[in-house]
Formats: C-alpha cells, structure tokens, sequence
C-alpha cells in the first residue's frame, strides 16, 4: 500500500489500528466485532470520525487538553518553523523558544521563577516529587521526606503518581507503591456526610484541619510537602469550599511544609484564570502544568518553582551532588515552548480567559435548570469551563448512580454527536459524575447545544 487513501475510504486505517493499536482506558473485546473510533479531523470545537459524523467535543480531545480549538494553523506554522530551525537539544542546554515561553510563563505566575520542562503531566509531578525528596536529603538528613496527597485527586499514572494517587481504581492491581507518600481526606463537601464528624457549618475549615491531623499522626519533621489540584479533575470535578485554602496555607506555612499545585488540568485558562490556584490566593512553592499548555499540539510540560526552592540547588557548589539531578529527554525538544508561546498568545488575544468565565456560567446555568428537570442531578460544580453534574440515585441519600446508567447517557449523548465524559475507573462504585470542558473558544451555542443533548440523553435514558 502506498499510504493513500481515495474517496474517504479508511478501511485500511481502521483494520491497522485494530491490529495493532493498544488504546487507552478502554476494554479491547468489543473490537473484535465493532470498529474502533478514529478521528480523522478536527476544527475549532468539532471532531469527525472515519465515518464522516460530526462531533461537537465537550471535553477538549477526551482529556481536558485542546483548549484553544483544533485547527489552529498559527501554531502548526510556529512548531513547523522551529523544527527546521533546532528541532532538539538535550536539556543541559537552552534554545530560543524555551528561554522565550519561560519568561512569558513567569509573567502571568507573580511569585514563582523557574521552568523545568518534561513531556507530560505525570513526568512533571514526578520532577516536584523528587525536588522534595532530594531538599529532605541535603537539608534534613532524608527525614522530611513524606508527601501527603488527597483521596480523589490525580497526579499521573507513573508508579510514583500513583503512589500519591488518590483515586483507588486507577490503582487497583499496580502496587505495591512507593513508600513515603500519604493520603488525606477529600474536600467533598458534598458528600461531607460520608466523613465521620464532619460540621454543617464551617466545612471548608474542617476538611484542611483533617490534613493537619494526618501531619501530625506522621510527624511534621516528617513530612516534606503537600501536593493537591486546586480542583480535583477526574475525581468527581470537586470545587474546594469556603475558608479550605487559606486554612491549608496556613498548615503548610506552620510546619514548614512546601505547597505543591498541580495544575495539569487547570492550568493555562480552564479555570477562567491563568491558573487555577489564583482563584484562592494560593502562594505554591511548586506548579505542574501540562495538557492546556499547547492545547495538544505537542507534547509539552512544566515545572515551576519559586527562586527559594530553586536556589536550595546551588547553594554549594563544591558538592557535586548538589544539584537538580534529573532528565527529561523530550523536555528538549523545541515543538513543545514553540506551541506553548503561539497558544498563550492565541488565549490573550482572542479573550478567552473572560470567554471561560462567560461560557462557564451559561453552562452552570443551563445545567442548573437541567437539575430542576431531572431529578437525577444531584449536584452541580465546577469552576470556568471546567464542570461536573453528578448523577444520583436518590437525591436524598445521595446514592451514586449506577456506572452502567451514567455510562449509558454519554453514550446515547454520543449517537447524538455530542462528546461528554464522566468519571472513570477512578473511586470504586462512585463513577458518577458527567465531566465537561469545552475549549476555551466555546461560544453560547456551543454550550447550548451540549446542555441540549445531555437534557436529550436523561429524559430517554431514565424513562
């Protein structure tokens, strides 16, 4: 075969991909006898499969990553023009584009300093990860080196992301797990009344002290730091309450404990701020960032730290083992900061910061009047274009929704041409919140029509 394809025909992609192909989070059995999915193109929020049928995408590639829309040539221009020019050099070096993102980058983080650059969220926690262990070591004898973690939150889906994985499905049958990583309780206000003691009032509070708690069980000598998502993703879209992070500052600040940010789903507007930490005043000591960073154009993530932090690694020269030890093969490349500046502009001049807010409270809106419909919402979350609608058996109870049911409206919100997600594989029996997140150019028909077949999908669905 000469790797042409007439009249549309994708027969022979879709028998290679079968063949061949190993995806991801998903059950293989059905494509002995199904197709699986192949999308052959994308422009601003649509998708088109081999089939030709239009998608409208609501969850930005399947993963909260396209935030600036398919199709934007200006970046494909920017990564093509760089390639040509100094494709990769390993990291010891700098090249123009990352000297360039990296300024750009610290602009809009007032506080923070430093770039390291990877290829992925999970290497990028992974690099925050071996910051703290390495700064336990060089200053406190290896002692502080326990990083604490919260049950639902998501950090990566190497062996250490997953030792500080808060979502027990994801982890089922991979351990054992790196030891010195320990959980914390959930912010979920609403399923506080799953958590022994939890107040009506002042709830927010609550929730931070119970990380103080856990502090102190495992001494505070021991641990090193505290890595959290400023709003929980892919474990049920989990906005933090009232008084939770000023509290969490607090704790962190009293027993000397580095505050780490993951911002690999919230980062670079999703949240409708540049980063989701600044929607509560957050001072990090380190940020991780990947999927929103090029919008999927390439493959690019970050690393940032404060110049404190950063300065703990020259801080004597004449030990050769002072320094930051690590490498990212890929975080050399070029493609990724040569993106990362085409879509950063892309954001600021086209507004879309203020467009998420905008299109973030038409959607909470339009999900709101679905809840008064439907019965079976029986909450919605969310921050910007970053929002949840949980699927309840009983409101009153509040007993999740059965996994098959949930996944039966996204389904049928599919054959609609609508791409939804929901919680998967992620806490045991409670899979049951619908996840949206729109690309950041979403206009009000955009939302409308999502909102449209997700009112579509429950009323046949639950009849």
């Amino acid at each position: 075969m000469d790797g042409t394809f007439k009249d549309n025909d994708y027969s022979r992609i879709v028998d290679a991909d079968r063949a061949h192909v190993w995806h991801h989070l998903i059950q293989h059995k059905g494509f002995e006898t199904g197709e699986p999915r192949i999308i052959i193109e994308g422009k601003d929020m649509k998708v088109w499969d081999q089939h030709g049928k239009e998608h409208i995408d609501a969850v930005s590639g399947g993963v909260w990553t396209v935030n600036v829309g398919y199709g934007r040539e200006s970046i494909a221009d920017a990564v093509r023009d760089q390639l040509v020019k100094m494709n990769f050099f390993g990291g010891t070096v700098g090249s123009i584009p990352g000297a360039l993102f990296a300024e750009k980058l610290i602009s809009k983080m007032p506080g923070m300093s430093r770039v390291y650059y990877a290829n992925s969220g999970s290497e990028a926690n992974e690099k925050g990860f071996k910051i703290v262990r390495q700064i336990a070591h060089k200053r406190y004898g290896g002692k502080k080196h326990k990083i604490l973690y919260r049950d639902r939150d998501y950090h990566g889906s190497t062996l250490a992301t997953m030792s500080a994985g808060g979502q027990d499905e994801r982890n089922a049958q991979y351990g054992p797990f790196a030891p010195g990583f320990i959980r914390v309780p959930h912010c979920m206000e609403y399923r506080k009344h799953e958590q022994a003691g939890a107040p009506d009032e002042g709830y927010g509070v609550w929730a931070a002290n119970q990380i103080e708690e856990v502090i102190l069980r495992e001494g505070a000598d021991t641990v090193g730091a505290l890595c959290l998502e400023p709003v929980t993703a892919g474990g049920g879209v989990i906005t933090p309450p009232e008084g939770y992070w000023e509290r969490v500052q607090e704790i962190c600040k009293k027993y000397d404990i580095l505050l780490h940010i993951d911002e690999v789903v919230c980062g670079v507007g999703r949240t409708g701020t540049w980063f989701g930490y600044q929607n509560y005043d957050i001072k990090p000591d380190i940020v991780t960032m990947a999927k929103g960073v090029a919008s999927g154009y390439a493959a690019i993530s970050c690393c940032v730290t404060t110049e404190e932090v950063f300065d703990m690694f020259k801080d004597d020269s004449s030990d050769p083992l002072n320094y930051f030890r690590d490498i990212s093969t890929f975080g050399g490349c070029t493609a990724g900061p040569a993106a990362a500046i085409e879509n950063m502009r892309i954001v600021e001049d086209e507004g879309l910061l203020q467009n998420t807010l905008n299109m973030g409270e038409h959607m909470m809106n339009n999900l709101h009047v679905l809840m008064e419909k439907h019965a079976v919402i029986g909450d919605v979350r969310g921050k910007g274009l970053f929002i949840g609608a949980e699927l309840v058996s009983d409101r009153g109870t509040k007993d999740p929704l059965n996994e098959k049911i949930v996944g039966a409206v996204v389904a049928d919100c599919m054959a609609q041409g609508v791409i939804i997600g929901a919680t998967n594989r992620s806490i045991p029996g409670k899979n049951n919140t619908l996840c949206f997140s729109p690309a950041l150019i979403a206009t009000a028909d955009d939302i409308d029509h999502i909102t449209d077949a997700v009112d579509q999908a429950l009323t046949r669905v639950m009849n």
